[in-house]
């Protein structure tokens, strides 16, 4: 796909970001246009019938080759990250989800049920339980936001609904004197959700990119840079035109926010109201604004979020990177017990990872916004096994997929450059560990972060610059190293015995280069994300 660059006439797209409907879908082979004009129908008529059947038999023997393919797979656990469904606007805070953001939410866990849950699916995790939900096979954690919260609570529903309509016999209960007791809400299931307040060190995992001076710094770099000077001249008579459209409803609006340093703020107002409000001006506002007002936020956003010369940017997608190896560790370490963790938050995570992981390569969907509810899976499977391997490195591999809103596609796409569609386990932890930070005190040392709980790891900092440089692999940090050589020096004997055991409660379990894991209980896991 073709990208303008932005220049006077301010047609600054069109490439085709995931929130548009794009005629181009992306297979191994390449890409190819759909669906078809109806200048390309010609060859199906009468006298090329017997090429079409021909032709037919031979897509009717791919499609049993692909299910044969399908069905030697052997789904082992996932790991899936979401973003919140339709809500109110940004602009005045305290953003809430909306009646069809939580529909969004749940529609998307209901076929992700389908897909993991559901025995009828080649994809079913090995041993789940498919209608009652079991608390040592779910993991799902969001920070403690209504919205994020919220986003779980829906996804987590449509992942296990109500019981009545799908096993009576456990919805109901018979007691001793003959009657039955139902469940409230025909059977609600009560999925653990896992909520991390901000003053957590668990915030980190999800939200890597908060209260994260490091990260601010380095966003606010793009701010200045010229590129970002020449987009905001390049584009305020186009912003100025909106002004009239908004002013009336949004109170504390001023000409002077109406430029591209706004960019995700006025998009996002437009968009909200041509959604919800049937009286703003804003419904008068073009497709073709529209789509123009969603390209400008695209590059604005992924600016703040993505740079190659400044890794800092991507802070979030690191921390979730290093979540969703602890998670995958916990799948393996437990030989498949943990079967599925879900974890929810924020556009700009999936934009850092977009970048960090190669796919900006992949295509150039990826430099957009992803879509109300868009999710991401890390998909742990092997090849032709119905029980967990006994050799994990060896036989077990590692899918990264992802769906656009609700309406995309679940799709299979290669991650850090590799161009192959799945790693072996030893792989990925090898090339996720490069990009990850995996335990608390390499985030407060990067982040220079000023959060109470770094106060144990600022003695650390000095030490962290002149010794090894681990760029946020994960591992034992040089604070917990530094606590156990007080430890054995018996210098603050009491003391450092204290905060070693808090610290190792904390640190929990990642792999070693070689992809090995050490074996943790599945419910150690619950406060690392």
């Amino acid at each position: 796909m073709k990208r303008r660059i932005i220049d006077s006439s301010l047609k600054i797209g069109p490439y085709q970001n995931p929130g548009c409907r794009s005629s181009i879908r992306i297979y191994k082979s390449g890409r190819v246009p759909w669906p078809p004009k109806k200048s390309d129908h010609h060859w199906c008529t009468s006298r090329n019938h017997a090429f079409v059947s021909a032709m037919y038999k031979q897509l009717i023997a791919a499609i049993a080759w692909l299910a044969n393919i399908a069905a030697a797979e052997t789904v082992h656990g996932a790991v899936v990250f979401s973003r919140h469904g339709d809500r109110t606007t940004k602009w005045y805070g305290a953003q809430r989800l909306t009646s069809l953001g939580a529909s969004q939410n749940f529609k998307v866990g209901s076929e992700y049920r389908a897909r993991y849950l559901d025995s009828s699916s080649s994809s079913q995790i090995l041993g789940v339980s498919e209608d009652q939900y079991i608390g040592s096979q779910i993991f799902a954690s969001a920070p403690d936001q209504s919205i994020l919260l919220s986003t779980a609570t829906a996804f987590l529903q449509g992942l296990y609904p109500p019981l009545i309509d799908l096993a009576p016999a456990i919805a109901t209960q018979t007691l001793n004197n003959g009657t039955n007791s139902t469940s409230p809400l025909d059977g609600y299931q009560y999925v653990l959700l896992h909520g991390v307040a901000d003053n957590s060190p668990d915030t980190i995992w999800i939200k890597g990119d908060d209260a994260c001076p490091a990260y601010v710094n380095a966003s606010k770099s793009f701010k200045t840079s010229e590129l970002f000077a020449e987009r905001v001249e390049a584009t305020r008579d186009f912003y100025g035109s909106f002004y009239d459209v908004l002013s009336e409803g949004v109170y504390n609006l001023k000409p002077e926010n109406m430029t591209y340093a706004k960019a995700y703020d006025i998009f996002d107002l437009i968009n909200v109201a041509r959604i919800h409000n049937m009286t703003s001006a804003a419904r008068n506002v073009s497709n073709e604004d529209l789509f123009q007002l969603r390209t400008l936020a695209d590059s604005a956003e992924h600016g703040l979020n993505w740079n190659e010369s400044q890794p800092m940017r991507a802070l979030g997608a690191e921390t979730l990177s290093g979540a969703v190896l602890t998670q995958l560790n916990q799948t393996v370490a437990s030989k498949g017990k943990l079967k599925f963790s879900f974890l929810a938050g924020s556009y700009d995570t999936f934009l850092a990872f977009f970048g960090l992981a190669g796919l900006l390569e992949v295509s150039d969907n990826f430099y957009g916004l992803p879509d109300y509810a868009s999710t991401m899976s890390f998909e742990l499977f092997s090849d032709d096994a119905q029980e967990f391997p006994a050799n994990p490195d060896e036989d077990l591999r590692v899918r990264w997929l992802f769906k656009n809103g609700t309406d995309g596609d679940l799709t299979t796409f290669p991650l850090y450059g590799t161009g192959e569609e799945s790693l072996s386990w030893s792989r990925f932890v090898s090339e996720t560990q490069k990009r990850a930070i995996s335990d608390v005190g390499t985030w407060c040392n990067k982040c220079v972060a000023a959060e109470d709980f770094c106060a144990a790891y600022e003695d650390d900092a000095s030490s962290q610059s002149k010794g090894s440089d681990n760029n946020g692999s994960g591992g034992m940090s040089n604070a917990v190293a530094g606590v156990i050589g007080a430890v054995v020096a018996l210098a603050v004997a009491g003391l450092a015995a204290a905060i070693f055991f808090f610290l190792r409660r904390r640190k929990g379990s990642v792999a070693s280069s070689k992809g090995s894991v050490k074996s943790v209980s599945t419910d150690a896991s619950r406060h690392k994300v």
